[in-house]
């Protein structure tokens, strides 16, 4: 079972996969048979890349994390002023929640608050995007604390819309929604503090 593939593809590939049993089954209901099968290896392959279950769980939930966090950052990099780097961030940010449901669903579904140790690393997560956020944020007379306050802010709205956006069958355009919100994101910015994020349109 399982062609023999370098060790880096071969946890790509396992992770891959476990990201998608474990967000259909759950954590408790899935073993590592479940995603051993799945990834067409043999049980004793899976635990050469992961010790456990729990250790597959918590890897699987970093990777989702930093993918994420790279494909806003990578964007947001490239972007020329406050405002395209808003805009970009949430589409990035859509766009990865579009094109990895099954990651979105792993990272922000309740599977992942239950187990003390499962929500820390969540938390990270969205601390991590939070921070990348605030640094961004050209916003006037704000301290430390309050920019990222403001980073886990967009964060949470971005979140929060996509649950309802996938909830409801993605019945709008990934990019019209990340538009939309970060229109709404953009106006309480430029409210903030001296005309916020730079003043500019």
């Amino acid at each position: 079972m399982g062609a023999r593939l370098p060790a880096a593809v071969r946890r790509r590939q396992l992770l891959d996969v476990a990201i998608g049993v474990f967000s259909t089954k759950g954590f408790h209901a899935t073993s590592m048979n479940d995603v051993a099968e799945a990834a067409g290896v043999t049980k004793p392959v899976l635990y050469q890349h992961f010790r456990s279950k729990r250790d597959l769980y918590l890897a699987a939930l970093n990777d989702v994390g930093d993918r994420l966090r790279q494909s806003i950052e990578k964007v947001t990099a490239e972007a020329s002023s406050p405002r395209e780097q808003v805009t970009a961030g949430l589409r990035a940010y859509f766009r990865f929640v579009d094109e990895n449901t099954d990651a979105f669903s792993l990272l922000f579904g309740g599977g992942s608050r239950l187990d003390a140790e499962f929500s820390a690393a969540a938390r990270a997560v969205e601390a991590a995007v939070a921070a990348s956020t605030a640094e961004r944020m050209d916003v006037t007379d704000l301290s430390t604390e309050e920019r990222t306050l403001l980073g886990h802010a967009v964060v949470g709205l971005a979140e929060g819309a996509c649950r309802h956006w996938l909830a409801e069958g993605r019945q709008i355009d990934p990019e019209t929604l990340a538009d939309q919100v970060s229109q709404l994101a953009w106006a309480g910015l430029r409210s903030i503090g001296n005309g916020g994020a730079g003043g500019g349109s």
